[in-house]
């Protein structure tokens, strides 16, 4: 499967089915802001996790790590489960499980429970690229960009958000009332998701890969454990290299039997496609360049003035100065859909790199007072914002619509990953440079000044990743961008060429409307699929020249498949499909 396919998203008017509800792209919004709150909830009471779980700060810790793990487990299952079942269905499985895993939290102070809770909350990640799945499906294109863009970027905006919200609570109420607000605000959610979102009937073929999703669960928790755990159990100990070799090995068979499965959990030859597997690599150095500044800044402004460079401020001011990373990151989505409905998503996702390296080269001399750390958050914020926003589109302009959940799932399970290394890798250069005042570590500038450098230093390999993505094709960058009337004609005009079109016809000649006309490619996988017009009309763009067989079905007709070749030139193959029957040239 080398592209998107052509299904109709189910809210444009030649499906004859009426549009989404103009609350759509807020309501998944804030879903994914809901979800992302959940991996900073805890920062403000981080260092106070021992004393209220009566436990010892290593064990503390398993709190914030097991929410990272069943993130980064939850987002790529819960995409392909969505793609196969219904990405609405299993939005709200995922916000459901959120709830649930709040409550527990909510209701105990035990070590053990509290990681269960907190286990649960992570599986709710699974929400984001659900949510872009939806949109994708559903939303006319020339709202797709900017709609995409925000729900791309709510995992910065729920994380920015949440850090002086979280503040203002555990500074002034019992820390559980995070709980308790948390699991509200899913229930919110559920409740603005059966209300306003329809179920997408873009599905994808083939069955769930639960042995693919052991072995992935497997090989992820083995790598992303030692990451998270290096500091403590040390980076050369035989349980820190024992988990990384054995994440080797079982991503290695995992990767095997994925290549040879018929059904596979990701399709890792269209992973393999550098305008997905340079996209993933580059969110994999955004990730990392976007936590730097959620570990240092915060830290900067507590640390008291006395340490000659600490900025003395409270817990919930240094929340309000950070919260605007999240913020710009929020109102950039309408300015990337601008540019990259005239430059392309490449464009933008370089130019937001090229806007968080200037950020952190500025930030090195930018930390002697409050009013700069506002400054930086903005800068970054923005540059995040626009390259969390050009991921997404990267995606979906490569992969089949039915694969849109997994590979969603998968890019945000890359930016995860990013955040895991830069969690792991700044921690441990903060630990290194601190002074020890009466038994206390205290950060230093000099720390501050190195991680910003590291961050510096992720953002110029992503940027030298995102040259080497390949320059989309005209119909595969109009598909995304948000443009007038006119540019969407011209869109759907181009759509027509290098495919084939025709009819879906009954054994007396009439048309069927919502037929499943699916193209497979010689390797007897999906390279695309449609539902017929009212007229009965059909429309699959060709992705290489070759042989396929074109499978139509609709309900109370006989299934059809039939051969045909295209030449791969910018012309169309007409042909009429009849039910039952024969295939007729038109």
């Amino acid at each position: 499967m080398t592209r998107t396919t052509n299904e109709q998203p189910i809210g444009r008017a030649d499906t004859g089915t009426p549009g989404p509800s103009g609350a759509l792209v807020p309501v998944l919004a804030f879903a994914g802001i809901v979800v992302a709150v959940m991996q900073t909830l805890l920062v403000p009471v981080i260092k106070d996790l021992p004393q209220l779980l009566s436990t010892e700060p290593s064990n503390a810790t398993w709190v914030l790590t097991s929410t990272l793990l069943s993130g980064a487990v939850a987002t790529p299952i819960m995409g392909r489960l969505g793609d196969l079942y219904g990405k609405r269905r299993m939005l709200i499985a995922s916000l459901s499980v959120m709830v649930v895993g709040a409550l527990i939290s909510a209701l105990t102070s035990a070590l053990l429970p509290m990681i269960v809770g907190r286990t649960l909350q992570g599986f709710a990640m699974g929400a984001i690229p659900l949510g872009i799945g939806l949109m994708r499906d559903m939303l006319p294109r020339e709202k797709l960009g900017s709609s995409m863009a925000l729900m791309s970027s709510s995992i910065g905006v729920g994380g920015g958000l949440a850090l002086p919200a979280a503040a203002l609570v555990a500074q002034h109420t019992n820390w559980h009332a995070l709980f308790y607000g948390a699991a509200g605000l899913g229930v919110l959610s559920i409740a603005l998701t059966l209300l306003v979102v329809p179920e997408s009937k873009v599905r994808a073929e083939g069955t769930f890969d639960g042995l693919g999703a052991l072995g992935l669960s497997v090989g992820l928790v083995l790598f992303l454990l030692p990451i998270t755990k290096g500091s403590d159990w040390g980076w050369t100990s035989a349980t820190t290299l024992g988990m990384f070799a054995g994440s080797a090995a079982v991503l290695l068979l995992w990767g095997v039997y994925e290549l040879r499965s018929k059904a596979p959990l990701v399709d890792l030859r269209t992973t393999a496609r550098p305008a997905v597997l340079f996209t993933n690599l580059a969110s994999i150095m955004v990730g990392v360049s976007f936590y730097v500044v959620s570990l240092v800044l915060p830290q900067l402004l507590q640390l008291p003035k006395e340490t000659g460079y600490g900025l003395g401020q409270s817990m919930v001011v240094a929340g309000l100065l950070v919260a605007p990373l999240g913020l710009t990151m929020m109102f950039t989505a309408p300015v990337y859909a601008r540019l990259s409905a005239k430059y392309g998503p490449k464009t933008t996702l370089i130019l937001g790199m090229l806007i968080i390296a200037i950020g952190y080269g500025a930030g090195l001399g930018l930390m002697s007072a409050a009013w700069q750390s506002l400054v930086i958050a903005v800068v970054l914020g923005a540059g995040i914002g626009l390259a969390y926003s050009s991921l997404p589109a990267l995606i979906i302009g490569a992969v089949p619509a039915s694969e849109t959940g997994a590979a969603n799932g998968l890019n945000t399970l890359m930016r995860s990953i990013g955040t895991s290394v830069s969690s792991a890798v700044i921690g441990m250069v903060l630990a290194n440079t601190a002074n020890n005042v009466g038994g206390v570590a205290i950060p230093t500038m000099h720390g501050f000044r190195v991680s910003f450098l590291i961050a510096t230093a992720a953002v110029a390999v992503g940027l030298l990743l995102a040259l080497f993505l390949p320059k989309q094709r005209p119909a595969a960058h109009t598909q995304l961008r948000a443009s007038s009337e006119e540019d969407a004609n011209l869109e759907r005009a181009e759509e027509a060429l290098r495919s084939f079109r025709g009819r879906v016809l009954d054994a007396g000649g009439t048309p069927v409307a919502r037929a499943k006309v699916t193209l497979i490619d010689r390797r007897g996988r999906q390279a695309g699929a449609t539902l017929s017009a009212d007229d009965g009309s059909y429309a699959l763009a060709v992705p290489a020249q070759g042989a396929y067989v074109l499978a139509a079905r609709a309900d109370g007709h006989a299934p059809l498949a039939s051969s045909a070749t295209h030449t791969g030139d910018d012309s169309p193959v007409d042909l009429d499909l009849s039910l039952p029957g024969e295939t007729v040239t038109a």
